[in-house]
């Protein structure tokens, strides 16, 4: 899978996918369910790179103690919108408002993505934000949110 990084707005986001062929309708569904499973993660605040305590503990994580007061001393993450994932030939594209979500939720979409294309429906590319010359946008296209 290709990716590529083109003008990145957090608050106005594309997020374009290109199939090698285009998806059936189970191949949607897997698609549809990794974008909104990444989605509700992130309205609850899950990409907050101030709170990586178990990362940032390294392998041994054996008997760690998890400090739960950190939550309450940094800033809240969450995502704040999406619009339903939309097809069109070979190409899928979402749009989405990050908020004040951390980039490590960009990370955590690209290895989702990845093992999703090695294992059910191959994606030939990944275009996160800018212009897609093969489907343009339209004003109207976030009209209708998913999730607010």
């Amino acid at each position: 899978m290709k990716i590529e990084f083109r003008e990145f707005n957090p608050f106005d986001l594309w997020i374009w996918l290109e199939f090698k062929t285009t998806p059936s309708s189970m191949e949607r569904q897997y698609i549809e369910e990794v974008f909104d499973s990444w989605f509700y993660l992130g309205k609850l605040g899950a990409f907050n790179a101030e709170n990586l305590q178990v990362q940032d503990q390294g392998v041994d994580v054996s008997y760690m103690e998890y400090e739960t007061s950190i939550v309450d001393n940094v800033m809240m993450s969450p995502m704040h919108n999406m619009t339903e994932f939309q097809y069109k030939e070979v190409w899928g594209r979402c749009w989405f408002d990050l908020g004040t979500s951390d980039l490590i939720a960009l990370d955590i979409l690209i290895n989702a993505l990845e093992q999703l294309s090695r294992e059910y429906v191959t994606i030939n590319r990944l275009i996160v934000g800018g212009e897609n010359e093969n489907w343009r946008v339209d004003d109207k296209s976030q009209s209708m949110f998913t999730a607010n």
